[in-house]
């Protein structure tokens, strides 16, 4: 079995609808064997591919794309619950990846670099139940990338 380390986020919000309400917390390694990246790049994670879904260290899978290159939505199966959403993104090819979870405001840059697969993870609190959600990647052609997305 292959650890995986990430560069925890965590982003706090006050569950409204709004976008920029959230605010980011302390960052919180996974794994003492992480190293802080640059300000200029993302965490890179050694043995990880964009091949095969991130493996979230809890809660259960909602959405996923595996090896996909630029823009994508995925619809968040059974909406948005109340408590943790997760989200575990990697890619691999130079360029910038975007991700947007709607309605709720939650969204966040990935520096992705050509020749290594970079990782970055955030999870926030829902208060509220949404009947519908959805997650949307916006990247250039030139970066392959994969996503999980979980709750609870």
């Amino acid at each position: 079995m292959t650890a995986v380390a990430v560069l925890a986020v965590g982003c706090g919000n006050d569950d409204s609808d709004a976008p920029g309400t959230s605010r980011k917390g302390p960052a919180r390694p996974s794994s003492s064997s992480v190293r802080t990246p640059s300000p200029d790049r993302a965490e890179h994670i050694p043995g990880e591919t964009v091949t095969k879904a991130p493996a979230l260290p809890a809660g259960e899978v909602v959405a996923q794309a595996v090896n996909a290159a630029g823009n994508r939505e995925l619809e968040i199966a059974g909406g948005l619950k109340s408590g943790p959403l997760a989200v575990l993104v990697h890619c691999k090819g130079k360029g910038k990846l975007t991700v947007e979870v709607e309605p709720v405001g939650l969204n966040f840059p990935l520096e992705c670099v050509a020749g290594e697969v970079s990782s970055t993870y955030n999870q926030l609190d829902l208060k509220n139940t949404r009947g519908q959600g959805t997650v949307s990647v916006t990247a250039p052609s030139t970066v392959r990338w994969s996503i999980t997305v979980g709750q609870g």
